[in-house]
């Protein structure tokens, strides 16, 4: 992950939330630094306002593999 712009706020109340692009799910960043990924926005909260549980390493989930978007209509194929 790149660091945050220099105009970014930090400290130990920041906490991110990125949309992982071509999915529906999150990423939570804490700012102690951890990550996970969460589908459910009520868990991704309940995981970033929980700090320090749970924000130990965990196994990292497997990714469904990426599918080709599909043209709206047979004229843009």
């Amino acid at each position: 992950m790149t660091p945050p712009h220099p105009a970014a706020l930090t400290g130990e109340s920041v906490f991110r939330i990125h949309w992982v692009l071509g999915t529906d799910r999150l990423l939570a960043v804490c700012h102690c630094g951890a990550q996970r990924e969460f589908e459910d926005p009520v868990e991704l909260w309940d995981w970033l306002l929980g700090h320090p549980e749970d924000h130990r390493p965990g196994p990292v989930p497997e990714r469904a593999p990426a599918s080709t978007p599909q043209p709206r209509h047979a004229a843009f194929a």
